[in-house]
């Protein structure tokens, strides 16, 4: 008779999985683990409640395990499970696209599918490439992005990311990507919503521009209000100066949504909340509700025009894609989603309860660890004091959090609060309390 195999300890058989974003040794030897998910909650192995204060990863607005998302998927796995995006096409991305330009801003009709933000980056760095390409301007190789933005983990959003953690393993990154100063002034804290004083930081955009040639910089990436770095809402009239460079120096702007899109910011997108429009607006995350990978890039129609135009009559113009760009089933997980903001009137939601959000995030100000608070819509951030080294008083909020029944994303010693979009007064306050519990215990 054979021999059985040895049963491997909990410990090594969590060991193949080598995790994103994470202290791997330290997890795997005291993992935080999740078994399942519902409405406002996440459940631990052992059956205890967590409150999900971060939408996930900000991708859950409608709440965890929808059934009519669930069902879509189910559905279209039977029916359609997969097509090549390539030269194939199946009619649900055609109708998630046109669905989609519903909630974008107008003019920004044309969707390009990807499978995550980062994508998403990459690829409106591509489409402005390759657009000031066909118009002869080939010399517009130049990218402008801001220092504390994030802007995906592929190679171009890293080398357009301001966020040194993830900038130093790599080198230099892409060449001829430059930075403008961050918004993040120190008299602007605990401000509530758009700060008062910063627009004249987007006059930054201006000096690269005498310095480097507008002529030769094809795209200023930004994110509306910062997010991952730990919530950034932008001066009153940043964004706006920022679009009146822009127009004058023939730069296109583009906005990254993957966050602040989908009724985080109160409106649709960003864009709508702050009153500018892009020329490239890119998403992820929420379009899914979080139950399928999937991203785009929303382009102005005549951008559009001018590559396909500029291509053969009867070939390829713009070479570049996925091959689960579209897949059928993260398509019937938007349609669903689409549903369920149009029936639930989720960004309405957002919109009404962001000033009683705002009000209860900002009365933890009084918790002595506490150095700032930034919040706009439903989005916040709350900054302890750094104890040691930087980050390390962040971190061991973090184990508190988890064992307090609270799910949050932090960035360093920035704790980030966005709670899905059908948060209830409840469930507000629960949050509020038990982020308390942990800022006194700190």
């Amino acid at each position: 008779m054979g021999h059985a195999e040895p049963q491997a300890t909990a410990v090594e058989a969590r060991q193949p999985y080598w995790m994103p974003f994470s202290p791997n040794k330290e997890f795997k030897a005291e993992p935080k683990m999740f078994s399942r998910a519902k409405g406002m909650y996440f459940y631990t192995p052992e059956g205890r409640e967590v409150i999900d204060a971060s939408s996930g990863l900000f991708c859950v607005a409608a709440g965890h395990c929808r059934d009519e998302i669930a069902q879509a998927v189910f559905q279209q796995l039977q029916t359609l499970d997969f097509t090549a995006p390539f030269l194939r096409a199946h009619a649900k991305a055609f109708e998630l696209a046109e669905r989609i330009t519903h909630h974008t801003p107008k003019g920004l009709n044309r969707v390009f599918f990807t499978n995550s933000g980062s994508e998403a980056v990459d690829t409106a760095m591509k489409i402005a490439l390759a657009y000031h390409r066909v118009k002869g301007q080939a010399q517009r190789q130049l990218f402008v992005a801001r220092e504390r933005a994030y802007h995906g983990v592929n190679m171009g959003g890293v080398s357009l990311a301001g966020m040194v953690n993830n900038r130093r393993a790599y080198g230099v990154g892409l060449a001829g990507v430059y930075h403008m100063r961050h918004t993040a002034l120190p008299e602007n804290r605990f401000a509530k919503g758009q700060p008062d004083k910063g627009a004249d930081l987007a006059d930054d955009l201006l000096r690269l521009c005498n310095l480097y040639g507008g002529e030769n910089i094809a795209a200023c990436f930004v994110e509306p209000a910062a997010g991952s770095f730990g919530c950034l809402p932008p001066p009153k009239g940043y964004l706006n100066r920022l679009r009146e460079i822009c127009t004058q120096q023939g730069i296109l702007l583009v906005f990254d949504e993957v966050i602040t899109g989908w009724g985080r910011m109160g409106a649709p997108f960003g864009a709508q909340a702050f009153g500018v429009t892009p020329d490239l607006l890119t998403m992820a995350k929420a379009v899914t509700n979080g139950a399928q990978p999937m991203g785009a890039v929303a382009a102005r129609q005549d951008i559009y025009d001018a590559i396909t135009e500029a291509g053969p009559a009867k070939g390829v113009e713009f070479f570049h894609g996925y091959t689960y760009s579209a897949h059928p089933a993260s398509c019937a997980a938007g349609l669903a989603m689409m549903d369920i903001f149009a029936k639930e009137r989720l960004i309405e939601r957002a919109a009404a309860m962001s000033p009683k959000f705002i009000d209860a995030i900002h009365s933890l100000r009084d918790c002595g660890v506490v150095t700032d608070i930034r919040s706009v819509g439903l989005m916040a951030a709350v900054d302890v004091a750094v104890d040691g080294m930087p980050g390390a008083r962040g971190h061991e909020a973090q184990k508190r959090l988890y064992d307090a029944g609270l799910n949050l994303k932090n960035t360093g010693d920035a704790l980030i609060v966005a709670p899905p979009l059908v948060m209830e007064d409840k469930h507000l306050d629960e949050i509020v309390a038990k982020l308390r519990q942990v800022l006194k215990s700190l």
